[in-house]
C-alpha cells in the first residue's frame, strides 16, 4: 500500500502607570492599511476578507494596497485555512442515529436512509422496528416518522423528489447519486452542487470525484481538492483519507499527510489507521502518536456498538449466507 493538544493572589495591586500603547498590531488595526485614515464615528474600516490582519477605509484603498499586501495575505489565509482543515471533528459527517442517538457507523451497509423523511437510521433501530412490526402484525412504517414505507423503487424515488422540492440537502444529494448511477452526469452535478450549497458534506465528496474523473464537468484538480477539503472539514473520513493520499504521493508533504490519516483514524476509518501504521514503521509517526491513534480508532468504533446493532449484524450475515447457498 502506498504511503500517505494564575489564579491571581488576592490583595491590592499597584495602580498601573499611564503609558502609550505598545501593541502595534492593535494600533494598526484601527488605521487604513493604505492611506492611514483612522477609524472614527463616521469612518468605518473593513477587515481584509482573506487574512483579517489589516483594515481598509474603502475598496479603492484595498485595491491600491493589494500589491504590497498580497504575499502576507496569502500566507495568513493559508494558515487560517489549515487551522480549520486540521481540526479534529467531534464526529463524522453522518452524526448520530435519530432514534438510539448513538454515532452512526461509517460503513454504508450498516445504516439506511428513509425516503419519506431523509433520516439515516442505523441497522439496529431498523431491524428492531421490523421485528416489532412482524410480531404485532403491523404495517411497515418508517421507524422515525411513522410514514408508510414505499413498496417499490418508483414510489421511493417519488418520496425522495418531494424532499428535494422541500430543499432537503440529503435527499438532493441522494438524487444526484441516483443520476450518477444512471450515467446522467450533468444532472448529477446539478443536484450535488445544490446539495453542497445546502450544507450536505457527502455532496462535496461526490463532487470531488466528478472533478477528478471529468464526469459532467471538466477535470479540475483545484476544485477536486477544494471539495475534498470541505468534506474533510465536515467529518467525511474517506475525503480525509484521499487528502492524505494526495499530500503523500503528489507533494511529498508527509507531515500533512500523516495529520490527515490520524484525524480519519480517530473517526474509526480502518484504511487511515493502516496508513498511520505504515507511517510508524517508516519513522514518520512517533510511538506516542501511533498509540494515541490506535486508542482513538478503537474508541470511535466502540461508540457505534450496541446490542441491537450486533443483533442486526448477525441477522444480516445469516441472510447473506442464505442467499449465497441458494445461488450455489
Amino acid at each position: 500500500m502506498s504511503l500517505r493538544a494564575t489564579i491571581l493572589e488576592g490583595g491590592l495591586r499597584d495602580k498601573p502607570a499611564f503609558t502609550m500603547s505598545t501593541n502595534l498590531e492593535s494600533d494598526t488595526m484601527m488605521l487604513c492599511a493604505a492611506c492611514g485614515t483612522a477609524q472614527v464615528d463616521d469612518i468605518k474600516l473593513k477587515k481584509c476578507n482573506g487574512c483579517y490582519l489589516v483594515k481598509y477605509c474603502s475598496v479603492k484603498c484595498q485595491k491600491e494596497h493589494r500589491s504590497q499586501h498580497k504575499r502576507a495575505c496569502k500566507k495568513r489565509a493559508a494558515e487560517l485555512r489549515d487551522e480549520i482543515l486540521f481540526k479534529q471533528p467531534e464526529r463524522t459527517h453522518l452524526g448520530d442515529c435519530p432514534i438510539c442517538c448513538l454515532p452512526l457507523p461509517i460503513e454504508p451497509r450498516k445504516a439506511l436512509m428513509m425516503a419519506c423523511c431523509s433520516k439515516i437510521i442505523c441497522d439496529g433501530c431498523n431491524v428492531s422496528n421490523l421485528i416489532r412490526e412482524r410480531e404485532g402484525c403491523l404495517g411497515m412504517k418508517c421507524p422515525f416518522c411513522r410514514h408508510p414505507t414505499p413498496d417499490t423503487e418508483e414510489e421511493a424515488d417519488e418520496e425522495t423528489l418531494k424532499r428535494v422540492e422541500a430543499k432537503d440537502p440529503v435527499a438532493t444529494r441522494v438524487m444526484g447519486h441516483i443520476r450518477h448511477v444512471e450515467g446522467d452526469y450533468a444532472s448529477a452535478f446539478e443536484y450535488l452542487s445544490k446539495a453542497a450549497r445546502l450544507g450536505d458534506v457527502q455532496a462535496h465528496y461526490y463532487l470531488s470525484a466528478l472533478y477528478e474523473k471529468g464526469k459532467g464537468v471538466d477535470k479540475d484538480e483545484k476544485k477536486e481538492i477544494h471539495h475534498l477539503e470541505q468534506a474533510a472539514i465536515g467529518g467525511q473520513p474517506n475525503a480525509r483519507y484521499n487528502l492524505g493520499y494526495v499530500e503523500w504521493n503528489n507533494g511529498g508533504r508527509h507531515e500533512r499527510a500523516i495529520q490527515h490519516f490520524i484525524i480519519a483514524a480517530n473517526m474509526g476509518h480502518d484504511d487511515s489507521l493502516e496508513m498511520v501504521k505504515e507511517g510508524f514503521k517508516c519513522g514518520f509517526v512517533s510511538k506516542e502518536d501511533f498509540a494515541a491513534a490506535l486508542r482513538g480508532h478503537q474508541a470511535a468504533v466502540d461508540a457505534t456498538k450496541s446490542p441491537q446493532r450486533e443483533k442486526a449484524e448477525v441477522l444480516r450475515k445469516q441472510i447473506e449466507s442464505a442467499k449465497a447457498a441458494r445461488q450455489m
